[in-house]
Parts: C-alpha cells; sequence; structure tokens
C-alpha cells in the first residue's frame, strides 16, 4: 500500500498500536491458546505483542486497587508498555463528580500510575452529549476535578467538530479522540485533530446494528486511509494512542497487527492463534502456520481409506488373556 510509506521514522517513534480490552470469551481459541500454561495471564500475553491496551472495564465501575496491582504484578516484565484507561461512566454519561466518587476512580488506578503503566484516561461521552454550553461548562469542571490525569475526550456527536470546542479542549489541556464509527446523521466523522500533547485514534467498527458495532473488520483500504491521519497526528502529539475497538473475535487483534505493520514498514509478530484465525496476516507475520510433519498428514490419509480399525478377535481375545 502507497500510504504506508508516508510514516517517517521520527514519526513513528511516539505511535503506540494496541486493542481495546482483553477478557472477551471469543478470544479463546481466536486470539489465546486453547490450552493455556499455568499462570498464563491475558494482557501479559498481549503485552508481548502490543505496546498499548486499552482498560474497558474501568467505565463499568471504578477498578478496585488489588486489581490493578495484580495487573501491575503480572505485566512486570513487559517492555514499553503502557495501559490507557476509559473514564468511569458515571462520570461522562451521569455527570457525577461526586469527591468520594472520583476518590474511588483514582484510587483504583493508583497501582498504575506508580509504576509508570498508565498512559491517559479516556473520558467517553455517549451521543447525546451534545456541544452546548451547559456541556462545555461540565467539560471544563471535569477537568479541574481530575488534573492528575492526562484527558482525551471522545465525542460521538459530530456537534463538538468545530473550532470553538477544540480551542476550548486545547486551552484545558484535554486530548481529542478520533474515531472510526459508523457514519449516521449525528456521528462524528473521521478527522484528525490534535489539542493536547496526547493524540488519539480510535476504531469502533462501522457495523451499523448497534447491538454488533465491534462486529466488523477492517479491510486493508480501510485501515490505510487512516494512515495519513496518522501520520499528522504523531508529528503534532508527543505521543499517539492507535485503538481497535472491534474486538468481536479477535478482529480488534488482527486490525491493530496490520496497522502497527503499516507503520512500521516491517512485519510483526502475530499470536499464533490469531494467525489461524486470520490467515491473510500470513504476509505481515513474523511467524509463520505452524507446518506438521507429512509423516501425519499421510497418516490421516491411510486412516481415511481404510476406516477404523477394530481389532479381530483371536486378537482381542488374547490381548484379554494377557490381562
Amino acid at each position: 500500500m502507497a500510504n504506508k510509506e508516508r510514516i517517517s521514522g521520527e514519526s513513528k517513534a511516539n505511535i503506540r498500536v494496541g486493542p481495546a480490552g482483553w477478557s472477551y470469551s471469543d478470544w479463546n481459541g481466536a486470539v489465546y491458546p486453547m490450552n493455556r500454561p499455568q499462570g498464563f495471564h491475558e494482557a501479559a500475553y498481549l503485552a508481548q505483542y502490543f505496546s498499548v491496551i486499552e482498560i474497558n472495564a474501568s467505565s463499568d465501575r471504578p477498578l478496585r486497587p488489588e486489581v490493578s496491582r495484580v495487573w501491575v504484578q503480572k505485566l512486570a516484565r513487559a517492555k514499553n508498555f503502557e495501559f490507557t484507561a476509559k473514564l468511569y461512566s458515571g462520570i461522562t454519561h451521569d455527570q457525577n463528580l461526586d469527591p468520594a466518587e472520583l476518590r474511588r476512580f483514582s484510587q483504583g488506578l493508583e497501582p498504575l500510575i506508580d509504576n509508570g503503566l498508565l498512559g491517559c484516561v479516556l473520558a467517553q461521552f455517549p451521543l447525546s452529549f451534545r456541544l452546548s454550553a451547559e456541556n462545555l461548562a461540565y467539560v471544563r469542571r471535569l477537568a479541574r476535578a481530575l488534573p492528575q490525569y492526562p484527558l482525551v475526550a471522545e465525542f460521538s456527536s459530530a456537534s463538538w467538530n468545530n473550532s470553538r470546542a477544540l480551542a476550548v479542549l486545547a486551552d484545558l489541556g484535554i486530548g481529542f479522540c478520533n474515531i472510526d464509527q459508523p457514519q449516521l446523521s449525528q456521528s462524528m466523522p473521521p478527522t484528525e485533530h490534535a489539542t493536547s500533547p496526547i493524540g488519539y485514534v480510535r476504531l469502533d467498527g462501522r457495523n451499523y446494528q448497534p447491538e454488533a458495532r465491534s462486529d466488523h473488520f477492517y479491510s486493508g483500504d480501510q485501515l490505510s486511509r487512516w494512515l495519513p491521519r496518522i501520520e499528522n497526528l504523531a508529528k503534532s502529539c508527543q505521543k499517539l494512542y492507535v485503538v481497535a475497538n472491534n474486538h468481536c473475535g479477535g478482529q480488534s487483534v488482527a486490525n491493530a497487527l496490520q496497522i502497527e505493520s503499516m507503520i512500521s514498514r516491517e512485519r510483526v509478530a502475530v499470536p499464533p492463534a490469531v494467525l489461524d484465525r486470520f490467515p491473510q496476516l500470513q504476509r505481515i507475520a513474523l511467524n509463520q502456520p505452524a507446518q506438521r510433519s507429512s509423516f501425519f498428514d499421510a497418516a490421516k490419509a491411510t486412516r481415511d481409506a481404510w476406516g477404523p480399525w477394530t481389532p479381530q478377535r483371536p486378537l482381542a481375545a488374547a490381548a484379554a488373556a494377557r490381562a
């Protein structure tokens, strides 16, 4: 793809690519091995292939500090790795800035911060959160309430795609999340806005069925159209996160690996289960699918030709007598 040549060496060094979340039942055998070794941890496994993972669970409820400490322990050997974390939905959707609630959210992230594992916090606002004086005031209050975090705001509504909103975000030091999503009448279109030292790109999938939004596999052409935007953002930001959220069946992992390869212009390591599930990744994979011995293929052909073998009665009787 011609566009992949656009990512310059000085720009690609500050780009982190990875999936959103890691705990999905349909990733067993599609991303993770079916037979997991003792001590296997999903996030630690993915950290071997990606430099960032977005934490989804923090949106549903504030993380418990003991859970974060387990992640710190499991990822102790990960190199050049960070999490990003979604802001609790009670803050973004219910607009609850109660100090006790904010403290509970912050306490859950402290182990990650203390160990250098948190890159930024993503405030994901619903489509109903349209640009207005009231909502701009809430964004300002949010920034004052959480000054300790690098914040990035994701707006689903296209009403925020204007110079006034961008100027407010830049003044507050809040990053802008550039999203790829189904284009409905009020949906935010693809953008390349940078309003803080932290840039963010999030691929949500293009399935127009709301309950199946994440069930979309981006084609190479669809991904390559994001490369010029990624390049421009990387030049404007100190750090850029590119996160794939189309998690159904492990599609986000496959697409994130493709993006990583496009940016680096190199082959990348691919989890074996992902390579089996998405054979089109063979063209970018450092590793290749495991090849079975021809002996086993020949043995299978013989079994298929002869059918199942049943011991003859004399042999079966002799075996029984020996037993």
